[in-house]
């Protein structure tokens, strides 16, 4: 028996808990999933990592088969998705039915860095060389930034993707793009997604923390002691700063950045943003998933 899956028709770090209900839903006994994308409109790079995680962990969830994935029907989407790098990913993961246009993978336009696979340390820092020198221009021409922040973006960024080496124990992706973010905040931003189908921030730092939060041991408090309290499973000195420096760093310049992991999420939430700090109780999802937004400064009154 196949299992369906919907993929949202606007399918960002909004309408995810709607995809990872219907993964949740799905995903039991080893069936066979069915990702349905035939109607998708618009996916974000948090939609399309977080895709291939879910194809990542259907596949790896005992099933024989690779799960199946109707491929979007708009043509522009199509076109998107494949200059984003998310077919070629996606083509190790899933069955994939539709027509997908003859595209190459964008070089130079607002996906700053299409889905990339990160899996190793030398990934991480061939991620960072291959954005730097583009995303410097994009960040102080178009956002505003002082030039001293693109340092801090290249940290932020090695230290999402870091995550995924040092915590995950399998491989995930990283996408950039820059785009106009049309909610609440009405300017351009720059967006990092991260994700893998992982074991999770709370299994990773179990054997170090649990016993210390006791029955208050939990997929929320995991990430409240990751991002918040600076935590890792780690215990040389130095180490476990990667979350709480990307906070410092997107706390000086107004960014976002939220986690989800397992059951939870957790945000730190600017003040043009309403998103919720903390989630607990959520469709059970596999790995890790970080969103980090960075906005133009001072153009617009939010």
């Amino acid at each position: 028996m196949t299992r369906l899956v919907d993929v949202p028709a606007q399918f960002d770090d909004r309408s995810f808990e709607q995809f990872a209900g219907a993964y949740a839903a799905a995903a039991r006994d080893g069936e066979r999933l069915l990702f349905d994308a035939h109607a998708t409109e618009w996916a974000s790079p948090y939609g399309l990592v977080g895709l291939l995680a879910a194809g990542q962990a259907a596949r790896g969830a005992g099933s024989s088969e690779r799960p199946l994935l109707t491929a979007p029907t708009h043509a522009d989407v199509l076109t998107y998705w494949t200059r984003a790098g998310f077919f070629r990913e996606a083509a190790e993961l899933f069955e994939i039915h539709g027509k997908l246009p003859r595209v190459k993978p964008a070089e130079q336009s607002d996906v700053l860095l299409p889905v990339t696979p990160v899996r190793a340390a030398e990934d991480v820092h061939a991620v960072v060389s291959n954005i730097q020198q583009r995303a410097s221009a994009i960040l102080a021409s178009e956002l505003g930034l002082d030039p001293k922040a693109t340092m801090g973006f290249a940290m932020a960024l090695s230290e999402a993707c870091q995550n995924i080496v040092e915590h995950a124990g399998t491989g995930g992706w990283v996408a950039v793009q820059a785009y106009h973010w049309r909610r609440k905040l009405a300017r351009r931003v720059v967006m990092i997604a991260v994700a893998d189908a992982g074991v999770g921030f709370r299994h990773s730092l179990e054997p170090t923390q649990s016993k210390r939060f006791g029955a208050r041991w939990s997929d929320a408090a995991a990430l409240e002691a990751a991002l918040v309290q600076g935590i890792s499973r780690f215990r040389d000195p130095g180490r476990g700063q990667g979350l709480a420096g990307i906070r410092r760093y997107l706390t000086r310049w107004d960014g976002k950045i939220a986690i989800r992991s397992g059951t939870a999420r957790i945000a730190i939430v600017p003040k043009w943003d309403e998103d919720v700090p903390l989630q607990d109780g959520l469709p059970a999802f596999p790995g890790a998933q970080v969103l980090i937004i960075i906005p133009e400064q001072g153009s617009t009154t939010p």
